[in-house]
């Protein structure tokens, strides 16, 4: 008895063609009707942007062994030659900016077309 009133109701539905609900409504409101061409766009953005992502973390890692060296290399080297100082502050640089853009690009903040 349930099943055929749950069909009735599809079945009604159907004929009106109106304002039939998505297959998927867990998709943001944008992307809801984009064409195959735009989803595959969307797609390779948000690849990138998990590449991204995993180089900021491999980079992370970097970094914290590069923290281990640093007072040192700050307290008995002599001038202006801190090499692990400088090795630690571009990896953070290259930790902030790939892991923002990653995070950008996944979110699709950046315009598809």
């Amino acid at each position: 008895m349930l099943t055929q009133i749950a069909f009735t109701i599809g079945e009604d539905e159907s004929e009106s063609g109106e304002n039939e609900p998505m297959a998927n409504m867990l998709l943001p409101a944008n992307e809801r009707n984009l064409t195959p061409a735009q989803v595959e766009k969307l797609d390779k953005q948000r690849e990138w942007g998990l590449t991204l992502q995993v180089i900021a973390g491999q980079f992370s890692v970097i970094c914290t062994l590069l923290l281990l060296w640093v007072g040192q290399d700050l307290t008995y080297s002599p001038g202006w030659a801190h090499p692990m100082a400088y090795y630690l502050l571009l990896a953070g640089t290259i930790v902030v900016v790939c892991g923002g853009a990653g995070t950008l690009m996944r979110k699709g903040m950046i315009p598809i077309d």
